[in-house]
Formats: structure tokens, C-alpha cells, sequence
């Protein structure tokens, strides 16, 4: 007789957060749809200082996604046509994406094996001498992947002394923090994404640029709708990336409960580690004066379709967050400048990472088969 598996655990389920907050969700929703106002009302400058506030932020600017937040940041800052901007190529490639839709140049920047962030030795050796044919990096943007920061005290200080702005994209990071603070407050903008999937989700898509500059935040709203100052009338060439009122108003209600989710997320994550103890599997590395919010709990494994096939036969759903670097795909393989290491440990990371089930809304019993499911490996 055939053994009938267990109930899959979904790697991630986006759709569990409305049946955790649906009375609140439903009620907002319906406030938006009976308010006739459905751009830039009410609930996006709301959102926008609430966001601000948790944040520890003088500004938030709300746009249509967070791979526009990149764009915005970039052009906010002036950075553009022929202007080289250095990032990882172990990121989503929106980040990258984000680069050229600013006209600017991606330099892919190795990463460091046991974070999976940006190496700053590495981001030195493209500061100090660019590679052949790359005009000098004029920014930086700084991803913060999987839920906790990159080190940004190397970076910073890198940034400083030879004087380029410097992004924190933070699509994975809402609530992480570094030395005490929150990312999203220590660069001269910082970007969001609000995709479902995120510790902070909407209901589609959705993004925000953060920063303590008041004058480029009059920037970015003016960028946002067309470079309007005055209605109808752009003074500089924009874009249309506005956050609308349905998702400002969803956001609003899950901004509630987003450190509770954290929090159940590092409980998931020490779940995760006990679990791994004894497998020869080591849980991800936390960085010295950080706090993780695990937007992925990725381990790195040897023969990691194996893995994944012995999970699946479990019940476990994973993913892998991501299986082929930036530099290495189709569209932009051969013709990116890279930093000295060559993104080595990023193709290297490629190949061994898997990402276990995440999300604030799994219950215990899903918890305990994954870590079953675990203990047997």
C-alpha cells in the first residue's frame, strides 16, 4: 500500500495574512472603496508618516513597487546616464533591473560567504580602481538580504571616504537592525517593496523610498507623477509609480502587526536551529550587532536537489532565493563589470542554498514537521 504523505507545508503563503487580520483588512478596503478616492488620498500620506514613524525615519514616499523606489532613489539622488552604481549580483534582479531603467551602469559586487551581503573588500577594489572601461561608482545600493543588514559600518565608511551616495534596498529587511537602528536609516535613501510575499505585504504590488532629506523627498513625490510640482504641468521628465489607496489602506493594517510577525519569525528560526543541530546542516549566520527578521531562513547544503527532493517527499515545501546569479543569466551575462573577486562566492552560494518554509502564520503542527522533517536528514 502506498504511504500517503503528509499535508504539504507551502515554502511561503501569502494569502494566510488576510485570514489573520481579514476583519481589519475588509474594513479598510471597504473605508477606501466608499471614500471615492482611490490615488494619493488620505491613506497613502497616512501610511506614509506611519511608516515613517515605526521606521525612525524623517520621510517615507510611497510608489508603485520596489523595484520603482530603486529608480526613484537613484534619480532623487541624481544618479543616471553614464553614472556607475555598484551592488550585489546574489539579489533579485530588480535591483540590477533597477540600474539601467535609471540609465545608469550595474558593477556587480561579490558577496560574503556566511551573510550572503555585500563584501566590503571587494566594493574597495571597484571604489579604488573601477574595471576597464567603467566610469567611477557614484552609489552604492546596499541589499539586505533575507532579513538582517549588511555590514554597514565597512560600507559606510567606505561609501564616505570616497564620497558616493549610498542606497539601502531593504525589500527583505522591514524591522531588521544594525548598532540599535533599523535599516532603512542610515543611507541617503533607502527603498521598500511591499510585495505580498515581504514581512510588510500589500495585496499586490507596492513600494516606498525613506530618507531623512526633506529636500529629496520633495523630489521623489514630484518624480513619482510625472515631475509634477503644480498638477499637469512636470518640471522635470517623472514617472507614474503612485501607491494606491487600496494597498496604502492594507498596509496600514498589517504595519499593526509587523513586529508581532517578526517576532513569531525568529521563534520559527530557533525552531529551525534546534532542529538542525546534529544534521551537519548549519543554521544561517547572524550578524554581531544585528537583529535578523528572517524574511528567508536559508541554510547552504551539499547536494541540495537531493535535500529538496527528500523535504518534498515530506511534506516540506522550499525554495531557492536565487538559482543563478544576476551576472550569470541570460540577459545580462558577459556585459556587467564585476568587482576583483569575480562574484566567485556568489555562484559558489548559487548552487548550495535552500530556503525552508517562513511566514509569521505557520502553526505549530506545520512547524513540527518541518523540523521532523529536518531531524531526519
Amino acid at each position: 500500500m502506498d504511504m500517503k504523505l503528509p499535508n504539504m507545508v507551502p515554502q511561503t503563503d501569502p494569502g494566510a495574512s488576510y485570514f489573520a487580520d481579514q476583519i481589519e483588512l475588509d474594513a479598510a478596503v471597504q473605508r477606501v472603496m466608499q471614500s471615492g478616492r482611490f490615488i494619493l488620498g488620505a491613506e497613502g500620506a497616512a501610511f506614509e508618516t506611519e511608516f515613517a514613524e515605526w521606521l525612525g525615519v524623517g520621510e517615507a514616499v510611497g510608489c508603485g513597487n520596489g523595484t520603482d523606489a530603486l529608480v526613484l532613489a537613484l534619480r532623487g539622488l541624481g544618479i543616471g546616464a553614464g553614472d556607475a552604481v555598484a551592488t550585489v549580483s546574489h539579489t533579485a534582479v530588480a535591483t540590477v533591473a533597477a540600474i539601467e531603467m535609471a540609465d545608469g551602469l550595474p558593477v556587480l559586487i561579490d558577496i560574503d560567504p556566511d551573510t550572503y551581503t555585500m563584501s566590503a573588500a571587494d566594493l574597495e577594489s571597484v571604489l579604488i580602481k573601477p574595471p576597464p572601461g567603467c566610469p567611477p561608482v557614484r552609489a552604492v545600493i546596499v541589499v539586505h538580504i533575507y532579513g538582517q543588514a549588511a555590514a554597514l559600518d565597512e560600507i559606510l565608511a567606505l561609501a564616505a571616504r570616497y564620497g558616493v551616495a549610498v542606497i539601502e534596498d531593504c525589500a527583505q529587511a522591514h524591522g531588521a537592525t544594525f548598532a540599535g537602528r533599523k535599516v532603512g536609516t542610515f543611507g541617503d535613501a533607502a527603498t521598500f517593496s511591499f510585495y505580498p510575499t515581504k514581512n510588510l505585504g500589500a495585496f499586490g504590488d507596492a513600494g516606498a523610498v525613506t530618507t531623512n532629506d526633506a529636500a529629496l523627498a520633495t523630489r521623489l513625490r514630484a518624480l513619482r507623477q510625472y515631475g509634477w510640482r503644480l498638477r499637469y504641468v512636470s518640471d522635470v521628465p517623472g514617472i507614474n509609480s503612485r501607491l494606491d489607496e487600496t494597498q496604502a489602506a492594507v498596509l496600514r493594517v498589517k504595519l499593526q502587526t509587523l513586529d508581532a510577525g517578526n517576532s513569531r519569525r525568529r521563534e520559527i528560526a530557533a525552531a529551525y536551529d534546534a532542529a538542525l543541530a546534529g544534521t551537519g546542516i548549519a543554521p544561517p549566520r547572524r550578524r554581531d550587532g544585528g537583529a535578523h527578521v528572517f524574511h528567508q531562513y536559508v541554510v547552504q547544503v551539499d547536494e541540495r536537489d537531493e535535500v529538496q527532493r527528500l523535504l518534498a517527499e515530506q511534506g516540506v515545501g522550499t525554495g531557492i532565493h536565487y538559482p543563478v546569479p544576476v551576472h550569470l543569466q541570460p540577459a545580462y551575462a558577459d556585459r556587467l563589470p564585476m568587482g576583483k573577486m569575480a562574484c566567485r562566492e556568489t555562484e559558489l552560494a548559487a548552487g548550495r542554498i535552500l530556503s525552508l518554509p517562513m511566514y509569521p502564520e505557520l502553526k505549530d503542527a506545520q512547524l513540527e514537521q518541518v523540523c521532523a522533517a529536518l531531524r531526519r536528514l
